[in-house]
């Protein structure tokens, strides 16, 4: 799917600019807290789904769902931060002019 390609490149940049001490702690365990609200709204979703309780599959999957773009979201807004901290913290990347 798109949403876990997506996902999966956000998780790959942000542990990138983890490593670079770019994102912080703060903005880790948010993210962290999500993602553990979105893996337990997949599993009620997979438990009603197995169940065969369609109808209530049906509104979970649109929870799930929710909660997916909430943490894809947050995830770009940290990625962005992260992004323009960098920025600012390498200084002026345009070389210098002759006259």
């Amino acid at each position: 799917m798109v949403a876990d390609a997506a996902y999966c490149l956000i998780v790959f940049l942000l542990t990138a600019c983890e490593s670079e001490d770019i994102v912080t702690s703060a903005d880790n365990l948010l993210l962290d807290a999500k993602q553990a609200i979105l893996d337990e709204q997949h599993r009620r979703f997979q438990v009603l789904y197995g169940e065969g309780r369609r109808q209530e599959a049906l509104r979970q999957i649109q929870l799930t769902i929710a909660c997916a773009k909430d943490l894809l979201s947050e995830s770009l807004r940290v990625l962005e931060e992260a992004l323009e901290r960098g920025d600012h913290a390498s200084g002026p990347t345009e070389a210098p002019t002759s006259r």
